[in-house]
């Protein structure tokens, strides 16, 4: 039992049961037990790796990628490079580094970081000290705004719905003698899941991310309004169906109700969700991750690295390559999508 796990069950004893959204969002980032607040995760020492601490090759394609979105919209000043929730700014340090070779494109930029873990705004800062960090993305600058979303969208809660004739019983998380549990709410309408009644039936199960909808809204403000384009990567489909909850911790799953503030929690992205909230802007067609990077040139990227790299590293290397790109590992689970003016072109590797 984790001093976490006390505090949900002396709540639940004090209020009833709490929705599974309530209970991720104490688990991840609780000011004093939550697991995004009080460590770095990453890495061989934490409990996943990311893309960007794969290969270096990840984060040079995407900067390229969006300086080319720049320069396709003119080379505007004043812009805003943002990253949500942006591990330990490797992603972003790659991002600069490629992209210094374009023309102007540094000398028009500032970088935006939105993170909320204390611990994480600390390595970032060692690694892009130059940043300006946000709460919340509302706070950005207002400016022609790039944006990187990488496995940002799977840490946010979410909640889980059972079909139950017209109506859907939530998923809740209460306790029984001691231990947390899941249990099931009455059956009653849900009005923002009406259009998946003709998706689903009886006994299926939805996941909802309450907090997607106005952070992609806010994006597609801002492009429309000002410009830009935003990458979005991330483990998920083209519409929820099913449980997809998992907890890890060490590289490995585990229960989610087993240490709470301990494992983390996350779930696949409904991409569905994303392009309906896209107004007033465009979305690309959702694409693979290995296609994606395939597209931006990773294989020949790949090669020309492998001039200065023996032994070890150079196996090393081979194996981040086809971590990221092959459909076995990386490539086809994790899915790319683009969001972009609607007068305008997708960003390079997405296709409209």
């Amino acid at each position: 039992m984790t001093p976490l796990a006390d505090l949900l069950l002396a709540r639940i004893a004090r209020t009833g049961p709490i929705s599974l959204g309530d209970y991720m969002a104490d688990c991840l980032m609780h000011p004093d037990h939550g697991y995004y607040s009080t460590r770095d995760p990453l890495g061989s020492d934490g409990d996943f790796i990311t893309a960007p601490e794969i290969s270096q090759m990840f984060g040079e394609l995407i900067g390229l990628a969006l300086a080319q979105c720049w320069q396709d919209q003119g080379a505007p000043t004043g812009i805003t490079l943002a990253e949500l929730g942006p591990g330990r700014g490797t992603l972003m340090a790659d991002v600069l580094r490629a992209s210094r070779a374009v023309p102007g494109f540094h000398d028009a930029l500032q970088v935006h970081f939105v993170e909320t873990s204390p611990t994480l705004r600390a390595a970032q800062a060692q690694t892009v000290p130059d940043a300006t960090w946000h709460d919340n993305i509302n706070s950005l600058p207002d400016g022609p705004l790039f944006l990187i979303a990488n496995e940002f969208f799977d840490a946010l809660p979410i909640r889980q719905f059972i079909r139950d004739g017209d109506g859907w019983r939530e998923r809740m998380v209460g306790s029984n003698d001691g231990a947390l549990q899941f249990g099931l709410s009455a059956p009653a309408p849900l009005a923002f899941l009406d259009h998946r009644l003709a998706d689903t039936k009886d006994g299926d199960l939805v996941e909802h991310c309450t907090a997607l909808p106005g952070i992609i809204s806010t994006i597609s403000d801002r492009i429309s309004r000002f410009g830009g384009a935003a990458l979005i990567i991330d483990y998920g489909d083209w519409q929820s169906l099913g449980d997809t909850l998992q907890a890890l911790a060490g590289h490995d799953r585990t229960d989610p109700f087993a240490n709470p503030g301990q494992a983390d929690l996350t779930a696949h992205v409904d991409f569905a969700a994303i392009a309906k909230h896209a107004n007033g802007i465009k979305h690309s067609r959702l694409t693979t991750q290995g296609v994606f990077l395939e597209r931006l040139g990773i294989t020949a990227r790949a090669q020309a690295l492998t001039r200065k790299l023996q032994g070890p590293a150079l196996q090393n290397h081979i194996q981040a390559h086809r971590r990221l790109t092959h459909p076995a590992e990386m490539g086809d689970l994790f899915k790319v999508i683009g969001l972009y003016p609607a007068t305008g072109t997708p960003p390079p590797g997405l296709e409209p």
